[in-house]
């Protein structure tokens, strides 16, 4: 559910079980709590029209006798509508964040009718209230965009910032690992205040703080969006990272080596054939108890 769903939902007391659990796990949770305290806080008693009009009382020429009948609207209005101000200020500045569980992706259009395809374990957040004056979002793990042509069109990580017009492209960006990938158009990516150039089948690739280089990529999609993870002379441990997202399952790698370079793929769709997938390649063994999995040397 969107993040701005479950707020409305929250503000109406009416989430359920599942739906709390995910509120929960906003971002701003915590400040979403002290702005409701807030506004509980913010009591008739305090725009009290009967202690505001014996305050101004004093002032008041005694000739208007009619004076209260007046006067004790215009305070009731201004209480309505300074609730009211706070209340819409906070609602239309709020940012819309959608997320992704393991094992999940979803699609998201954007104001604009851009499109965002989000991989598992990923959060994508925008602002739609102020989309026509910026087009940015901000993303944390894994998506394929597809941008409507118009003003530039920003992708915000934690490791570096991505820029286009109207183009396709992929960008993952999980611990330590950032990846952008251009299908089509012109890509910018900035990355430690330097900007680099991406054209189609073109790949920026920082692994430990390290620019490796890549080979072309041909398709015209990313191969996620397929049900299958690749990767070209990626250490193991970040393949067994993006496994854990694709499947709810626990890997124990503790005796083995994951700096070790692999190249190939999974799928998404059949665990034994993912799991050996990866370990054959590398001489390596599983097995299996609950959702935890054990990769053993052979």
């Amino acid at each position: 559910m969107k993040r701005k769903e479950l707020i409305k939902k929250w503000l109406n007391n009416n989430l359920n079980t599942e739906e709390q659990r995910a509120f929960k796990q906003l971002a701003d949770y915590n400040q979403l709590l002290k702005m409701d305290a807030a506004l509980k806080d913010f009591k008739a008693p305090e725009f009290s029209t009967d202690k505001t009009y014996e305050t101004l009382k004093p002032n008041l020429k005694s000739e208007k006798t009619n004076s209260n009948q007046w006067l004790r609207p215009l305070l009731r209005i201004a209480a309505i509508l300074a609730i009211g101000f706070s209340i819409y200020y906070y609602t239309t500045s709020l940012d819309t964040e959608v997320g992704t569980l393991i094992a999940q992706q979803t699609t998201i259009e954007l104001p604009d009718n851009s499109t965002v395809d989000l991989n598992a374990n990923s959060t994508l957040t925008f602002n739609d209230h102020n989309w026509s004056d910026n087009r940015e979002v901000k993303l944390k793990g894994e998506a394929f965009f597809k941008v409507a042509k118009g003003q530039k069109f920003d992708v915000i990580t934690a490791d570096g910032i991505v820029s286009v017009l109207g183009t396709q492209f992929n960008v993952k960006q999980r611990d330590a690992y950032f990846q952008v990938t251009c299908y089509e158009g012109l890509v910018g990516v900035t990355y430690n205040d330097n900007t680099v150039k991406l054209k189609p089948g073109h790949t920026f690739q920082i692994i430990d703080g390290k620019l490796l280089a890549n080979e072309k990529e041909n398709a015209a999609q990313p191969n996620w969006l397929r049900g299958e993870s690749s990767f070209n002379s990626v250490p193991l441990n970040y393949v067994i990272a993006e496994f854990e997202n694709q499947y709810d399952f626990n890997i124990n790698t503790d005796n083995i080596d994951t700096s070790r370079l692999f190249t190939g793929s999974f799928t998404h769709n059949n665990l034994d054939l993912a799991l050996k997938s990866v370990t054959i390649p590398l001489n390596l063994s599983y097995s299996k108890s609950g959702k935890s999995i054990l990769l053993k040397r052979e």
